[in-house]
């Protein structure tokens, strides 16, 4: 019970507190100064202590915001936004000639029989899920080195070639960049055909490598510009690394006829130039894996130690397991032991080791006879849907009655064929005909099928006049 002489002020503040007459007078003095300089005080505090909270915020708030800020927007992916137009045309008859990978003549994506044979078998022998080495599955890589040097090959015999598995055909090539940017003893630069496959560009500067260009594609012919190849070639200084599609071009699908390799080799031996080859299609050219070797082939008979990168997305139709290998030809067995332990500590920190179930996949193809046999036969229908394509959607335009030359459209090879078509061309087939491809008039040969030829070539024939 409060005493009844309690000043007010007092009990405002401490409705607690009771205080007898005598004490009165002094504890009021006494809270009258503390009212007079704490209070005070305590607002100025109080208000820093605000203002503090408020920088803390606005310095954490600064920190969080600012670590990626200054990150850009990248540039959208060509193929991507093709697919994602592709996909919002509600035209029933749409076509898409974007895509980077073989469909079946219903316009499916297609798995290979042997590739689901071979798959049964793996899936049977109840294998173990361990890590490989690092190099990866040497039933894989020993079958790849034979598919693509040729069983008979010196360069096996002598034991004088390097493979590793690799992350498919891309990680083929960042493998064989890196390792020409560690040990490579001339210049650390790589000479690209003009145009290359998209990704070669970013692959090579992100290994590290300096990125040039020789002339490859001739647009008013609409093929081969050999004699451009060759000067760029002879004028590139001495030993440089220049990259070669072993067949099927990508993009163009514009190959040298096999006398002009021959000749292109001669030029590298004379210039000490270092061949790097991409050998992303491998039988799905021509359907001949031997033919389609050619090129890598006559240049380690001819005395290059070539760099080689295959892939089996196209030739197996393994496209997300990414299987694929890297290989070195070197001077002997003994200079093989020294690359060789180089590649496997270059591809430790990558990835450590390769995935293992696609290439076991690949290996029981390559090793079995009678699955090799197979898959042999499917990749050479695989080819002749492609040639067929052609021929049909070349036969159409003539009929027609195009004044274009459309004999382009034959004598390239592979899965992609340059029309020829100009940017403003290739949007009035997307927009006035729901045909999708790249604006440089690139097409996927393998999106066209029987049911849309006609129409395909209709549309291009609207377009060109």
């Amino acid at each position: 019970m409060r005493h009844a002489t309690t000043p007010t002020f007092i009990t405002r503040f401490f409705p607690f507190l009771s205080f007898p007459r005598p004490f009165i007078p002094k504890i009021s003095l006494l809270l009258a100064c503390l009212h007079s300089t704490m209070i005070p005080t305590l607002r100025v505090a109080s208000r820093s202590a605000v203002a503090r909270e408020a920088n803390m915020r606005l310095v954490l708030g600064a920190r969080c915001g600012s670590t990626w800020a200054n990150v850009p927007q990248g540039p959208p992916d060509a193929i991507l936004g093709i697919t994602e137009a592709f996909k919002a045309d509600s035209f029933k008859e749409k076509i898409n000639l974007g895509v980077g990978a073989y469909r079946d003549d219903k316009g499916k994506p297609y798995v290979l029989p042997s590739v689901r044979a071979a798959e049964d078998k793996v899936v049977a022998s109840r294998a173990d899920k361990e890590y490989a080495g690092i190099t990866g599955i040497p039933s894989f890589t020993s079958a790849a080195a034979e598919l693509a040097y040729g069983s008979d090959s010196p360069v096996l015999k002598e034991d004088r070639l390097v493979i590793t598995q690799t992350i498919s055909g891309t990680g083929a090539l960042r493998i064989g960049g890196a390792f020409l940017e560690r040990f490579y003893p001339g210049a650390k630069k790589v000479y690209l055909p003009n145009p290359s496959w998209a990704n070669h560009n970013a692959v090579f500067k992100d290994s590290g490598l300096e990125v040039e260009k020789y002339r490859y594609y001739n647009k008013d012919t609409i093929g081969l510009d050999f004699e451009g190849l060759i000067a760029d070639i002879k004028a590139a200084p001495n030993n440089s690394i220049i990259l070669l599609h072993a067949c099927a071009h990508n993009p163009t699908g514009v190959d040298p006829t096999e006398a002009q390799w021959r000749q292109i080799s001669d030029v590298f031996k004379e210039k000490g130039h270092f061949a790097f080859f991409d050998m992303a299609y491998q039988g799905f050219a021509s359907g001949n894996t031997d033919k389609d070797a050619f090129a890598p082939r006559h240049f380690v008979a001819e005395g290059h130690n070539i760099a080689l990168c295959q892939s089996f997305a196209k030739n197996m139709g393994l496209y997300g397991e990414r299987v694929g290998a890297f290989s070195l030809v070197t001077a002997s067995a003994e200079e093989k032991k020294r690359v060789d332990s180089q590649i496997k500590i270059l591809i430790r920190p990558f990835y450590s080791n390769p995935p293992i179930h696609g290439a076991r996949v690949a290996s029981t193809i390559l090793n079995d006879p009678a699955l090799n046999k197979q898959w042999l036969g499917e990749v050479k229908g695989m080819a002749d849907r492609i040639i067929e394509m052609r021929a049909l959607l070349r036969t159409n335009l003539e009929q027609l009655g195009s004044k274009h030359d459309w004999s382009h459209i034959t004598s390239q090879i592979g899965m992609f064929a340059y029309t020829g078509l100009k940017p403003e061309q290739m949007d009035a087939l997307a927009k006035e005909h729901s045909v999708y491809a790249t604006k440089d008039g690139r097409i996927s040969v393998a999106g066209i099928t029987s049911d849309n030829v006609k129409r395909l070539a209709e549309a291009i024939y609207k377009v060109t006049g």
